[in-house]
């Protein structure tokens, strides 16, 4: 619920900043044994999708706002 383009964009970097905080928790589990490579693999793949969606949401909007 950003109020303008720029607030839209500090969100999106928000959750990017999370997202690669997550990719570490990941990591850690899998060190940990509490998930399995298979788990990891699974997770760490749909991260990767999230990622590339938020940095290209974050490039298109401030190519709009040039």
């Amino acid at each position: 619920h950003a109020q303008s383009r720029k607030d839209f964009i500090s969100k999106m970097n928000i959750a990017l900043k999370e997202s690669y905080e997550t990719e570490y928790w990941l990591e850690l589990f899998l060190e940990s044994e509490i998930i399995d490579q298979l788990m990891y693999k699974s997770l760490h793949d749909d991260l990767n999708e999230i990622i590339a969606l938020l940095i290209s949401s974050i490039k298109t909007t401030k190519t709009k706002d040039k």
